[in-house]
């Protein structure tokens, strides 16, 4: 995802793609997470190292990018207005700033947006296996999903969930997915590429 602050970026000349964050007009004003320290950007950057290749990577890391750790610290630090754009992070939490009358907004990229996938399980030899299984049963119902859509801005597949107001609904964004195994065998290769060129 990308996104920015409207008091610093007007919308005519915010960044659409990623492409777009090549351009030397945003040396200096982009945050970006880092794949060593969350799993959201460690998907990300697998799929963008995938899809646009790493000599994109390499460029962007001439930007002058702030780097910080989750996906959530790039939201943040535009909303403060540390940075101007956000070249990944998560949508969500941008969505209920903007709820909120704060100064931003977000970009769905046009070669399309990384989805992240948030699992969740029960332990093989978990000592309360049926009060988890109640508790999956719980949180996967319409009712929950529904409230994690309307109080968190998050996404669900549940086929019955409404996208809270203002959110694009997925089917009508272009995902760039990815396979978690392949994700693990290359997690390793990528915080090795990646500290080397972003210098961190």
């Amino acid at each position: 995802m990308i996104g920015y602050n409207t008091e610093q970026v007007k919308r005519e000349e915010a960044p659409k793609s990623y492409a777009d964050l090549l351009d030397p007009k945003w040396r200096g004003k982009i945050v970006k997470g880092h794949p060593s320290y969350s799993g959201a950007i460690m998907t990300a950057t697998f799929v963008l190292a995938r899809d646009l290749g790493w000599p994109y990577l390499e460029k962007l890391s001439q930007q002058r990018v702030m780097q910080v750790q989750s996906a959530a610290d790039p939201p943040k630090k535009i909303l403060l207005g540390e940075r101007a754009v956000m070249a990944d992070g998560n949508d969500y939490n941008l969505v209920l700033a903007k709820d909120q009358g704060k100064p931003v907004e977000v970009v769905y990229p046009t070669e399309g947006a990384p989805l992240i996938i948030v699992p969740s399980g029960i332990f093989k030899n978990a000592p309360n296996p049926n009060a988890a299984r109640l508790f999956q049963s719980y949180f996967f119902s319409a009712e929950t999903q529904q409230m994690l859509a309307d109080e968190f801005a998050h996404r669900s597949f549940h086929g019955k969930v409404k996208e809270k107001a203002g959110h694009v609904p997925l089917d009508k964004l272009k995902m760039l997915k990815a396979d978690p195994a392949q994700v693990q065998v290359q997690s390793e290769e990528i915080k090795a590429k990646y500290a080397k060129l972003f210098r961190v």
